[in-house]
């Protein structure tokens, strides 16, 4: 991929991360053909772990570092359930979280054994090799590779790995001081040896490290000799290995990230924004790069009309080089939503729009869609509505209040939205009322439509909203998708 491909405009972390994927998983099947017992995590492991570098190297250290926590944290979920790699297939429920996320962790702690530069040249050598014989490019292959050159080290860590489950836990407890030394007791509940580093914060704020070696299902100490008293510890700071429980590796030990975040969404339902604003500003505290934390930060900000606050942490958000679809939609929402409270409607109109365009979690992209309907009618710019959709979508509505597949069925692209015509012909509406509030052009041939919906079905009334995708075929509209549906 040449260097400017992504630094032409801004993009969003997973864009970045697909492009990076699709770039490596060319450079790993261009030579021959990826194939075997374990190709998932080539495929999918080794390509994850080189679009890394590659958001490392085009972007910044913390990118990656952000990139690589949202892998642990996706693998952390499945961990306890998760089968060997290099046994786990395409019909394992696990099989993407598993050997895209713990495959490319395997992969970064494989280099970091042998050096960077020496593992990924001998995956070239490996790859090259492969392209000359039928074989293909195998696990394997590429095993035999890297035990040779990295030796018993490298050997037991891959077999461990790939080999069987995760059974990787690393403890490490409150320090102590000893004889003038302060010491952390540390645990390792894996069936493997662990050389670690061991990482410690003095009571002066001064960070310092130390080396540890710790053995399978035993106990070992981290020494660190300071004159000041060491006021936090932290076992495998980099997250090299793959573990089963993350939040025991720091004393004391600090709120859990990912249950905590959860915790925040919770509040926000109950509207506690200023018990919300509190506990993330904890998150941020041990994760300032986490965007997620810091977006429920800001959102918890404007909650409670801390407008100023809350556009400098929007503002903040936007300056972010990866940000991920997410952020970009909430922070585009949250600066809209500024802009509407200051009178100023067609500014936030056009927030309102980029972040429906962020293509994010339904969540955001069901708030923007609303939200800039609202902006646009505050302004007085609503769009024109297209009178070939309104059209249809009248069309639509009496096909479906009929209750007769081969009149709605004609409407509906071949293959899509099956489920959603059986549930309208086994259940007649009485009632089944579209509005259209807006139209988006997609492309020459796909449109947007934003509709107001009342309908009755089996004597109960439901009223919502929803976002229809039409698309042109022959010449005719048809319903080709239904991206949201809140009708309730």
């Amino acid at each position: 991929m040449s260097e400017g491909t992504l630094r032409r405009k801004k993009v969003d972390s997973t864009t970045a991360l697909a492009i990076a994927e699709a770039v490596a998983r060319i450079w790993i099947g261009a030579s021959s053909a990826v194939r075997g017992e374990g190709y998932g995590v080539l495929r999918e492991g080794l390509a994850r772990y080189a679009a890394t570098l590659f958001i490392e190297k085009e972007f910044s250290v913390e990118a990656a570092s952000e990139e690589r926590a949202r892998q642990r944290m996706a693998y952390a979920s499945i961990a306890k359930r998760d089968a060997p790699l290099a046994r786990t297939t395409a019909l394992d429920p696990t099989y993407f979280n598993s050997v895209g996320n713990k495959g490319a962790m395997v992969w970064r702690l494989a280099a970091n054994l042998m050096g960077r530069d020496t593992f990924l040249g001998l995956v070239r050598d490996a790859l090259g090799a492969s392209q000359k014989e039928s074989e293909g490019f195998t696990l394997a292959r590429l095993r035999t590779v890297l035990n040779e050159r990295g030796g018993a080290a490298v050997k037991s860590i891959l077999d461990s790995e790939l080999d069987q489950p995760t059974d990787m836990d690393l403890l490490i407890g409150l320090p102590q001081q000893e004889g003038g030394k302060w010491i952390a007791a540390l645990r390792n509940l894996g069936s493997f040896d662990t050389k670690v580093t061991v990482a410690g914060v003095t009571s002066t704020g001064q960070s310092v490290t130390t080396e540890a070696t710790i053995p399978a299902h035993d106990f070992a100490q981290a020494s660190f000799s300071s004159p000041a008293a060491i006021t936090r510890v932290e076992v495998d700071p980099e997250k090299l290995y793959p573990q089963l429980d993350y939040d025991n590796d720091i004393a004391p030990r600090q709120i859990e990230v990912s249950g905590s975040l959860g915790e925040v969404m919770r509040l926000f339902g109950t509207q506690d924004y200023a018990k919300a604003e509190a506990l993330t500003k904890q998150l941020l505290a041990i994760a300032p790069q986490l965007q997620e934390a810091r977006v429920l930060f800001a959102r918890a900000l404007l909650a409670q009309n801390k407008l100023d606050e809350a556009e400098r942490e929007f503002k903040q958000l936007a300056d972010n080089r990866l940000p991920t679809p997410s952020t970009l939609a909430w922070t585009a929402i949250g600066l809209g939503e500024i802009a509407l409270g200051r009178g100023q409607p067609k500014e936030a109109a056009r927030l309102f729009g980029e972040a429906a365009r962020a293509d994010a979690e339904y969540a955001a992209s069901l708030n923007a869609r609303a939200a800039r309907i609202k902006a646009e009618a505050a302004a007085a710019a609503t769009p024109a509505i297209d009178e070939s959709v309104k059209a249809f979508i009248a069309q639509l509505d009496t096909a479906i209040r009929s209750g007769r597949q081969n009149e709605i069925m004609p409407m509906v692209s071949p293959g899509e939205l099956k489920r959603f015509v059986q549930q309208v012909v086994g259940t007649q509406p009485e009632l089944w009322e579209t509005r259209v509030l807006r139209t988006e052009a997609l492309s020459a041939n796909e449109m947007a439509v934003d509709v107001s919906m009342q309908t009755r079905q089996l004597g109960a009334d439901h009223s919502g909203t929803a976002v229809f995708i039409l698309a042109k075929v022959g010449g005719a509209w048809k319903l080709n998708g239904i991206e949201l549906f809140e009708v309730k």
